[in-house]
């Protein structure tokens, strides 16, 4: 089973990248994980929203495989506490299908998107960057393989 995080745009907030880079690595002795940057779509200034979302959500839908559980980092989505993402990833692992987590664009997903979608996340009420969501959502995904392993990282 493998375990991705697709975003759309690069990281290039330093600081951001470097914290992102370590829990990427960190989660590599966990699963097979991988980061994957959609290139953020040039020249929009004369498109609207929908128009991005619909850019955005076709090359969202080149990357995702039939077999893969596509997670979307959501504002709507459902929340967890951090034993209960736990205990979800170690669910949706047992199912044996591979995982795409998804952060999109500033405007969110495309309806097709929505629609091919298994499951909707959401880190908190608040709303972050979408940059900051990349490093956030690792440090979690790198949290709860710490407590499905019982090791001495998550403190409750």
């Amino acid at each position: 089973m493998r375990i991705r995080l697709l975003t759309v745009g690069k990281t290039d907030i330093p600081w951001v990248r470097e914290g992102l880079e370590m829990y990427v690595s960190r989660l590599g002795h966990y699963a097979g994980f991988s980061l994957e940057e959609i290139p953020e779509l040039k020249n929009v200034s004369s498109l609207t929203q929908e128009q991005i979302k619909h850019k955005e959500g076709e090359l969202i839908l080149k990357t995702v495989r039939p077999r893969d559980r596509v997670i979307l980092l959501d504002e709507h989505g459902k929340e967890y506490r951090s034993l209960e993402f736990a205990a979800q990833l170690s669910s949706w692992m047992q199912a044996g299908r591979d995982l795409l987590f998804v952060i999109g664009g500033a405007y969110g997903f495309s309806p097709q998107v929505y629609s091919r979608a298994d499951g909707k996340l959401s880190l908190s009420p608040m709303t972050f960057s979408h940059q900051l969501v990349r490093t956030i959502f690792a440090e979690q995904l790198y949290r709860a393989f710490t407590i499905l392993r019982g090791e001495p990282y998550h403190h409750e």
